[in-house]
């Protein structure tokens, strides 16, 4: 029987695996993906880790805003702790993503108040389980909500 740190590393693998055929199925599809992800809005996010300084890229959905504006959320699914791309992204204050066939810079701000909570209802609304997401980490911890605007 695997140990903890071992069932983590597979899991992880896993997890990297799903990643990467979603970043290729993106890219073979001009930004398109299907499955559970059909019609979803995608973006992949470039970061690179604040510890490791290793390169990621990380496939996300997200909601078009105002003026070419962009939000995605930290919700790593409702988990207790937001995931370590919000992290490298709020370290880093500006990184590239990618969006249909286009790759470009971005500033990256964190959403706070009432235009957070309005992004994130709008997102609600859009894709329901956002808001399953909150009610699991709630006790825990707000999703945050980031905006991407072209830098």
């Amino acid at each position: 029987m695997p140990g903890p740190g071992q069932t983590f590393a597979v899991c992880m693998s896993e997890f990297a695996d799903f990643n990467a055929g979603i970043i290729a199925e993106f890219r073979a599809n001009h930004g398109k993906v299907g499955g559970m992800f059909a019609g979803a809005p995608m973006i992949i996010i470039h970061h690179v880790g604040r510890s490791s300084g290793r390169a990621y890229q990380t496939p996300l959905v997200y909601l078009p805003g105002p003026d070419g504006r962009v939000f995605i959320f930290a919700s790593k699914g409702g988990a207790p702790e937001s995931p370590a791309w919000y992290h490298n992204l709020i370290a880093a204050g500006s990184i590239e993503v990618e969006v249909g066939d286009e790759r470009f810079a971005v500033k990256v701000s964190e959403v706070t108040g009432p235009e957070r909570d309005q992004a994130f209802q709008r997102q609600v609304a859009a894709m329901p389980g956002f808001g399953e997401y909150a009610e699991k980490a709630a006790g825990f911890r707000k999703i945050p909500v980031l905006a991407l605007d072209r830098a």
